[in-house]
């Protein structure tokens, strides 16, 4: 565990810990976080949550995270953050997590199912007025896993923000058919609820559009600038 010193109030906890599939990416993507001049607090431990979330940091990212990774008094904690008002993201694989857990379901919005081949494809964006969209065009060729999820997120929560969808006829083997939401916002309590799909591989986040992207999200989920805190 690296931890840089910065105010709690501009800390980005960035969660990893895996319990089930690991990407080997997640080295190289919270690097690329701290590239991006966030004040990056990266940890496995999930006793951190009893003492970070008191101090509430900015945002709580959790990155590719999968299985099992918060104990009772975490998952206490990380709900109790986000709905009196604190910020969540996931990235890729954190909708592989916490499937016992249903607030968790609740406040990603949607849970994965499954994914064809690593391969390129293309992304339909919906929304470019926000801050992790507005820098693309109105389609978004990347390569990536295209995750499918057990429904829409809209299903659960009508006022669920789509932001990008991904475009079925551009890859080989999507499994869900009709709309198929790849990134997306939300409310939940007084808190911000960002997710991507994307991010399985080293190369998204050498991709410029990508980090744009992810920055957004977690700056929108702060609700503050976050950078070079």
């Amino acid at each position: 565990m690296t931890v840089d010193p910065a105010p709690a109030h501009s800390v980005v906890l960035t969660y990893t810990r895996t319990t089930d599939y690991r990407h080997d990416s997640i080295p190289h993507a919270v690097a690329t976080l701290r590239r991006l001049g966030l004040a990056v607090r990266h940890t496995e431990d999930p006793d951190v949550f009893a003492d970070a979330l008191g101090e509430r940091p900015a945002v709580v990212v959790l990155l590719s995270t999968s299985g099992d990774v918060l104990t009772d008094a975490g998952r206490e904690r990380l709900a109790a953050y986000v709905d009196g008002g604190g910020g969540f993201v996931g990235v890729h694989a954190a909708a592989c997590t916490e499937y016992g857990w249903p607030y968790y379901g609740r406040l990603l919005g949607a849970r994965f199912t499954r994914h064809p081949a690593y391969q390129p494809g293309r992304l339909l964006v919906t929304d470019r007025t926000h801050p992790a969209t507005r820098h693309l065009g109105e389609r978004w060729e990347f390569t990536d896993e295209w995750y499918d999820f057990h429904a829409d997120p809209r299903a659960a929560d009508p006022a669920v923000r789509v932001l990008a969808s991904a475009d079925e006829s551009s890859y080989e083997g999507a499994g869900m058919g009709g709309e198929h939401p790849l990134v997306w916002c939300r409310a939940q309590g007084a808190g911000r609820v960002f997710y991507t799909a994307l991010g399985h591989a080293d190369a998204a986040y050498d991709d410029p559009d990508f980090r744009a992207h992810l920055l957004g999200g977690i700056e929108w989920a702060a609700s503050e600038p976050v950078r070079g805190l």
